[in-house]
């Protein structure tokens, strides 16, 4: 108990404590003047404690604003200043607050020297990195880098080893003092890397050795021995590793990428003149050049790849280039070889594409119009031809534009002042990768003379025909007098001549009438005398006139009935369907049928303020023996038939269905024919429709 009396007490414990505090401790009232102070704020501030009791604080150094702690600079007579760690404790009791001053000065003075260390450490390594990185050639890049480290360590040798598949290896590239024996191009004895330091070197291992024999290194004798021939008393080695992308197949399946490291060798950095302890800034610039070495390494492979696939790709666009170049001369030829081929020729023959501009037209345009092709090159056709007769024309040209060939005849005035007749076809461009028309080819025709010699040949076959009637009225009708026997009776011999001049007579007479027609019809003679007429009546009245003929040849006539009213002549259809029926008896078998009939053209029906755009089709379909295909056009022609024989012995002119086109024409429509596949004909003519 006389022990415990003899303490001292907690006042005095505290005052000790506030005294001999190396932290500068002050108590200050609300104005902040101290009242009192211990003496490590009087050596801080250089200051008596009477100097700074009752005197503002602020009188040494600015007060931080309602900050508990803070930094602040004080100011020294001798022109130097101070870092000041500021704490405060407002109201540690009522009215009084405690401050506690640290000088921070040499802390704050260490870090910013640190930091300028780590800053030219930045400086240096970007340095390196930026020239290693300016090549793209890899010996120079690793010169550089053993060069460079070596000037920054001041190391006496740095040199790169690459490390063998078989597990030796030898250094490649190296820097070194004079004073010292160069290992460039020495291999390596394979004990002094074994197998294990090239697996820890794999995995990342950097080996930092300040002194080769000191005993706690634990190096293999060998590699001693090995260090003592080249000089060596301390060394620093970084592996060098690869990175590579290699892929895994399951299969079918190729799995994704994945990396792997491949030790590709070692930046190593001798020291020989004596024991050198490496600094962690020393090991970790090692570190980071191994590592852009190694990029650098990856980056020249991709370099080589390319290199090589440059090359490959180079090749194949030369020989690309050399095919394409005489391509383009046989274009070239082939091209002036067509152009000199359709200058020669006397027809107009140009191309137009689909905003209706000409892009080529051989020289006939000169000598036809007065134009050179150099003229009408990217010249609209109405520009070219005129706005009337563009207007003329300008139908032919949409369809040829929609995708289909058009063919019109046309008379026109040239540059010889005179009219002539042109035939001209419009032949649609139709691009194989879109499927769109991107233009035509015009191909023109002077048809004059022929259209001259037809003349010639229609008045000198009408001409004779009005010459071949007269006598052959009179001879029909003398023959038909002696077959009734009122002149006399002839033998069974006479009797079968004169049946045979009668049948050939009455054929000459169905010749020339039907000559005569066919020119009228064609010279426009004829006025056709257009009504409204029921279809099934033209079939019914066809089929009724036809009917003593199909029984003679065994034949079957069918009319299917329809409420169809078409616009046409009556008479001039009727004979249309009587020469087609006519032809289907005759080149029907017996007890076969011969169909009529009409139906809506739907795919062609379009309602507009004539009654009479929609179209009807008639057919007439036989079982006869059928039309090449090679003839199903040529039959419309005059004197025109599928075999000349066969028509002689049914007694066909090769006038029918010449007349038959004709007709049809005439009143806007179409005629045309079909091979069945089971065998016969069908002949089809679109008739106007007459919309109730």
């Amino acid at each position: 108990m006389e022990e415990v009396n003899h303490l001292p007490s907690k006042q005095l414990l505290l005052q000790a404590v506030f005294e001999n505090s190396l932290e500068a401790i002050a108590i200050v009232d609300g104005r902040d003047r101290p009242i009192e102070v211990n003496p490590a704020v009087c050596k801080l501030l250089g200051a008596s404690k009477k100097q700074l009791l009752g005197n503002s604080i602020a009188d040494w150094f600015d007060l931080p604003l309602n900050e508990e702690i803070a930094e602040v600079r004080l100011q020294q007579t001798d022109g130097t200043s101070k870092t000041i760690e500021y704490s405060r404790v407002d109201n540690l009791i009522p009215n009084y607050h405690l401050l506690i001053l640290r000088d921070i000065s040499n802390v704050r003075r260490a870090a910013a020297e640190e930091l300028n260390r780590e800053h030219q450490r930045v400086e240096l390594f970007a340095e390196v990195t930026l020239k290693i990185r300016q090549s793209l050639q890899l010996e120079e890049i690793l010169q550089t880098a053993v060069t460079e480290v070596q000037s920054i360590l001041q190391a006496d040798r740095v040199l790169i080893y690459q490390v063998f598949a078989n597990g030796t290896g030898m250094a490649i590239k190296e820097a070194v003092l004079s004073d010292f024996a160069p290992i460039l191009g020495v291999k390596f004895p394979e004990e002094v890397f074994p197998d294990e330091y090239r697996e820890l070197y794999t995995k990342g291992r950097v080996k930092a050795i300040a002194d080769v024999r000191d005993p706690k290194v634990d190096l293999a004798e060998c590699l001693i021995d090995f260090m003592d021939e080249w000089m060596v008393k301390a060394k620093l080695v970084v592996p060098i590793l690869q990175n590579l992308k290699s892929s895994e197949t399951n299969g079918d399946c190729q799995a994704p990428k994945r990396s792997r490291d491949r030790l590709w060798g070692l930046l190593i950095a001798h020291h020989c003149q004596a024991p050198r302890s490496w600094t962690d800034f020393e090991l970790e610039l090692m570190e980071q050049l191994a590592n852009q070495i190694g990029i650098a390494l990856s980056q020249a492979e991709l370099l080589e790849n390319l290199e090589g696939l440059v090359a490959e790709r180079t090749t194949k666009l030369r020989e690309e280039i050399g095919e394409r170049i005489k391509a383009e001369a046989a274009a070239r030829r082939s091209e002036e070889q067509l152009r000199l081929i359709a200058n020669g020729l006397p027809v107009l023959i140009a191309y137009v594409d689909r905003q209706q501009h000409y892009r080529f037209n051989n020289e006939a345009y000169q000598i036809w119009l007065g134009l050179s092709p150099d003229e009408i090159f990217d010249s609209h056709l109405q520009q070219v031809h005129g706005e009337a007769e563009y207007r003329q024309i300008q139908r032919y040209i949409e369809i040829a534009l929609a995708g289909q060939t058009v063919n019109y005849e046309r008379d026109v005035i040239l540059l010889d002042g005179c009219v002539h007749a042109l035939s001209i076809t419009y032949i649609p461009h139709i691009d194989k990768n879109s499927a769109k028309v991107i233009g035509f080819f015009a191909l023109t025709s002077d048809i004059s003379d022929r259209k001259a010699i037809e003349r010639m040949k229609d008045e000198f076959i009408a001409v004779v025909s009005h010459e071949l009637r007269t006598p052959l009225t009179s001879i029909h009708s003398s023959l038909k007098i002696l077959a009734t026997g009122k002149l006399g009776n002839l033998s069974s011999k006479g009797q079968r001549m004169l049946q045979i001049a009668d049948e050939q007579t009455e054929r000459l007479v169905r010749l020339v009438n039907n000559v005569l027609d066919l020119q009228r019809i064609q010279s426009g003679k004829v006025k056709m005398n257009k009504k409204a007429c029921k279809a099934t009546s033209l079939m019914i009245e066809a089929a009724q006139t036809m009917q003593a003929m199909a029984q003679e040849h065994q034949v079957k006539l069918l009319v299917e009935p329809v409420q169809l009213l078409v616009w046409a002549d009556y008479d001039y259809i009727v004979q249309t369907l009587t020469n087609l029926v006519s032809n289907a008896i005759k080149f029907s078998p017996p007890h076969s049928t011969v169909w009529l009939s009409a139906t809506n053209d739907k795919r062609k029906h379009q309602r507009s303020r004539e009654k009479t755009t929609a179209k009807v089709i008639f057919a007439v379909k036989d079982r006869g023996q059928g039309i090449p295909g090679d003839r199903l056009e040529t039959i419309f022609e005059r004197f025109q038939q599928v075999d000349s024989s066969d028509s002689r012995k049914k007694g066909g002119t090769g006038l029918g269905l010449a007349i038959c086109r004709q007709i049809v024409e005439g009143h806007g429509g179409r005629i045309w024919a079909e091979s069945c596949l089971e065998g016969g004909s069908t002949f089809y003519f679109t008739l106007p429709e007459l919309i109730q």
